[in-house]
This record gives structure tokens, C-alpha cells and sequence, in this order.
């Protein structure tokens, strides 16, 4: 009776951890996966999700990638002239190889545009990447809920306006007719006119991208802070753990996986500092403070029509941005984290 009894209780155990392999010292088990799904019958069972996404993807495909096609004119002297549709003149344009090329990397205008452009990014990587884990921290630390939705909603507002008005608003108040200018002459004092001095431009544009995006990056680290256990943080509080430390121990460790990809995404997006919003500031602080690549590119292109150099300008922009991520990606990697992809 007893040998019956037993007898069960073996057949539970599964065929791999019965005869294991051992394989450099070590015991390596192999576990059984179903069946594999045929890919006519996952095709028929996601018919529906399929469905729901194809117009995102014929977006994508048509004003995505369908434009890269038009990359080829950076090997070519382009010349929409030679016919009246554009498809037409580009297999028309002669070609001239790594020819454009060889002009953008010997114009010092570009590499002007370059130095811009990585100043904005580092500025902007150090006074604004930090702003949202802050007001993050800040907001889920209000413990009254209608409290912390007006918060939020105060600080996710500026997001939806647009960069014309953002400007508006800034030259109201730090323009040479604004509050603060016509306050400080009523006293007695000079006006000012912080909106065209090339001086402080750099931080001007930094400072104008916190108030309006700032409050939409709270959002990804509000939802990363809201799935940490709180068992966490009352380990931490009975160990005696006052709330600095439980900040330090606890809610910075969780979005870690969080901050790195931001910041692998940051960098990606390293070359595009913002094209609207240093469009419209241009003519008022000079090229020399406010030209990037993206206003480089779109001035050479449209304004002097030679499209063929616009063009290989932009196509180094994306190669260098792909290499940025690719390095990003995998200092992720080397410090723990998964990055935008796995390894």
C-alpha cells in the first residue's frame, strides 16, 4: 500500500528534471514547448488587431518611409526643373556620387550648425531630462487625490499649446515690452530684452522646452512610480529609513529601467532640438545663435533651393542620430538595463 502510494507522486515529476544533462559543470534541464502556432492560423486568430492597426501602418509606410525614397537625391545634382513631376526629374538628374557630401563636410556654416546643435542637446540633457523625475517625485508625494489631479493638470497644460504661443508667451513677459521690462522702467530703472540676446539664447530655449514638456514627461514616471510595491517602502520605514533614503533606496532604483530608456530615446533625438521652436526665434537673435541642423537643412533646401546639399545634410543628420542610439543602447545595456531593445 505504501509502494502505491508512491508510485503517483513520481509520475508528477517531469522527463527533464528526471534525466537532466550536465554540460560544463553545469545541469542544464530542457523543457518542452507546445506546439507551434502555423502562421495562416495566427493571421486568422489576430485578424481583428490586424485590422485595427493598418491605417497606423499605411501612415507610417506613406509618411515614413515612402519619403526616404527621396534620399537619392543626395547622390545627384537635382534639378526639379527638368520636369514637371518631381519622380521624373530625380531618375533625369545626373548623378555626381559622394559629391555633396564633400561640400557639406568642408562648409563651415555646417559644422557651425553642428556645434549649435550638440550645445542645445547637452543644455537641454542636463537643466531638463532631471525636471520631470523632480515634479514626478513631488506630485506622487501629495497625498490628497483632487490635489494632485489639479497638480497635474496645471503642469500637463502647456503641453498641448502650440510653439507660437509659447514664444508669444515668453516675449510678453521677457520681451522689451514685457511685464518685467515695463515694471523695472517704471522704477526707475532700464528695460531689458532677454528674448533677442544671443548671449542667454541657448538657456532661453532650454528654459521655454521645461515649461512646456516638462509637465507631459511626469506622466511616464508617475505610471512607473504607481506599480512599486508599497511593501517597500514600509520594509524601509520600520528599518528606520526616513523619506530621503526611501527615495534613495527605493523609488529611484524602480525607475531606473525607466530613466534609461528616456534617455536612450533622448539621445536618439539628440540632433532635433526643436525646429519650430528655433524657427520662429531665428531673425530675432541671428543665425549665429539659433541655427541647427534642422534650420540649416531647411534653409539651404528651400531658400537656396539646392536640394541635392539639403538633402546629404540631412542624410549625415540621421546616420550620425542611428549611431548616437546604437551607442546609447548599449551603454544601457552595460549598466543593467534593457534599453530600447534586448541583446
Amino acid at each position: 500500500m505504501e509502494d502505491q502510494g508512491r508510485r503517483p507522486a513520481a509520475r508528477l515529476v517531469p522527463e527533464a528534471a528526471r534525466h537532466p544533462r550536465a554540460r560544463g559543470g553545469l545541469t542544464v534541464t530542457r523543457t518542452r514547448r507546445g506546439p507551434r502556432v502555423p502562421l495562416r492560423r495566427r493571421l486568422r486568430r489576430d485578424r481583428t488587431l490586424l485590422l485595427m492597426t493598418l491605417p497606423a501602418l499605411l501612415l507610417v509606410l506613406v509618411f515614413t518611409y515612402v519619403p526616404l525614397l527621396g534620399n537619392v537625391v543626395a547622390f545627384q545634382d537635382y534639378d526639379p526643373y527638368v520636369s514637371t513631376n518631381g519622380v521624373t526629374a530625380m531618375l533625369e538628374s545626373p548623378w555626381v556620387g559622394l559629391a555633396q557630401f564633400e561640400r557639406v563636410f568642408a562648409d563651415p556654416a555646417f559644422w557651425h550648425a553642428v556645434e549649435n546643435t550638440f550645445v542645445l542637446f547637452l543644455l537641454q540633457l542636463v537643466l531638463y531630462f532631471p525636471v520631470p523625475i523632480a515634479l514626478a517625485l513631488l506630485v506622487n508625494s501629495v497625498l490628497r487625490p483632487r490635489l494632485r489631479a489639479a497638480v497635474q493638470a496645471v503642469l500637463y497644460l502647456p503641453h498641448f499649446f502650440s510653439w507660437v504661443l509659447v514664444v508669444t508667451v515668453f516675449q510678453q513677459i521677457l520681451g522689451g515690452a514685457g511685464i518685467i521690462a515695463q515694471i523695472l522702467r517704471e522704477h526707475g530703472h532700464g528695460g531689458f530684452d532677454l528674448m533677442t540676446d544671443p548671449a542667454i539664447f541657448k538657456f532661453l530655449v532650454t528654459a521655454e522646452g521645461v515649461w512646456k514638456d516638462a509637465g507631459w514627461g511626469v506622466i511616464v514616471f508617475l505610471a512607473a512610480l504607481a506599480a512599486v510595491d508599497q511593501d517597500l517602502y514600509e520594509a524601509a520605514a520600520m528599518d528606520g529609513a526616513g523619506r530621503l533614503r526611501r527615495t534613495w533606496h527605493v523609488t529611484l532604483p524602480a525607475l531606473r529601467p525607466v530613466i534609461a530608456l528616456l534617455l536612450v530615446l533622448r539621445v536618439g533625438d539628440a540632433l532635433t532640438v526643436g525646429f519650430e521652436q528655433l524657427l520662429l526665434q531665428r531673425d530675432a537673435v541671428g543665425p549665429g545663435a539659433a541655427e541647427v541642423l534642422d534650420t540649416f537643412v531647411w534653409w539651404t533646401g528651400l531658400r537656396s533651393q539646392d536640394f541635392s546639399y539639403a538633402a546629404a545634410a540631412g542624410l549625415v543628420k540621421g546616420v550620425v542620430g542611428l549611431v548616437l542610439v546604437l551607442a546609447a543602447n548599449k551603454a544601457a545595456h552595460l549598466m543593467g538595463e534593457q534599453g530600447v531593445y534586448r541583446r
